[in-house]
């Protein structure tokens, strides 16, 4: 069991729809990586951007972005995680993977569908929480929107991270900003938040501000960054243990069920 968990947080400026344009990036960035990386986090859509394009863009579940995870996941002998445009028994999905060194992965399709650019109206909403055990780590990953929802990501499973990958825009990044510290704090766990830069097709900015946050709401990536970059940022169990011992917050936590 891995008490630290060395974490890479990718901020690009995705190309618009060119998912090898946007994999030979990736590639480039993660080649580079030192060889102690436990984990590496990409945005939503990683290969495409935000797009409604889901005819055009959509890959099947074992299709090349998925391999292309897998190979990196072998290589940098780090899963690597973020969401694709994915066509499965004739529905599209906002599918994030969360790829294991050896190639296994798990699946989260994303639960809130952003109705406001009517991704709900091309893309089937997910009904499952996905919680990832990893090196001794129990991760929770989600996708942009659903950081506005506090009761999906309520923590009563005792997870340890909760992560966000997304394409969240500059006109409202301070609720991006807000939102994730108030997760770390009210779920007791670390919280990261990677996001994109740069403009998409639709005419959408987007500024970055990646994050990652201690469980007491920390900032502990210290960025305000609104370019593209490459940040390792490490977790420390022990110090989340310790803190969960002294400060038993999660104990009184109401009981409901989601329906």
């Amino acid at each position: 069991m891995a008490q630290k968990l060395n974490t890479v947080l990718i901020q690009p400026n995705l190309k618009w729809e060119d998912p090898q344009a946007n994999r030979s990036l990736f590639s480039k960035e993660i080649k580079a990586l030192s060889e102690d990386t436990d984990l590496i986090i990409l945005p939503e859509m990683f290969t495409t951007g935000f797009s409604m394009n889901a005819r055009k863009l959509a890959e099947k579940t074992d299709g090349l972005t998925l391999q292309w995870m897998r190979e990196m996941a072998k290589l940098k002998e780090s899963a690597v995680t973020g969401s694709v445009i994915i066509t499965d028994d004739g529905n599209f999905y906002n599918r994030l993977f969360f790829v294991f060194p050896d190639g296994s992965y798990d699946i989260y399709d994303k639960r809130h569908t952003f109705t406001l650019a009517k991704e709900d109206q091309t893309y089937t909403a997910g009904k499952e929480r996905l919680i990832v055990h990893y090196k001794g780590w129990k991760i929770c990953p989600l996708v942009c929107y659903d950081l506005r929802f506090p009761v999906f990501s309520r923590n009563d499973k005792d997870y340890d991270l909760l992560i966000y990958v997304a394409n969240w825009p500059s006109k409202r990044v301070f609720a991006w900003d807000t939102l994730l510290k108030a997760r770390a704090i009210e779920n007791m766990s670390y919280c990261i938040g990677v996001n994109r830069t740069g403009n998409d097709g639709d005419g959408y900015q987007y500024n970055g501000h990646t994050a990652a946050y201690d469980c007491l709401g920390q900032n502990i990536s210290d960025l305000d960054i609104e370019e593209p970059f490459v940040k390792e940022v490490k977790l420390d169990k022990t110090h989340l243990e310790e803190t969960r011992s002294h400060l038993k917050f999660l104990q009184d936590r109401d009981e409901f069920i989601l329906k």
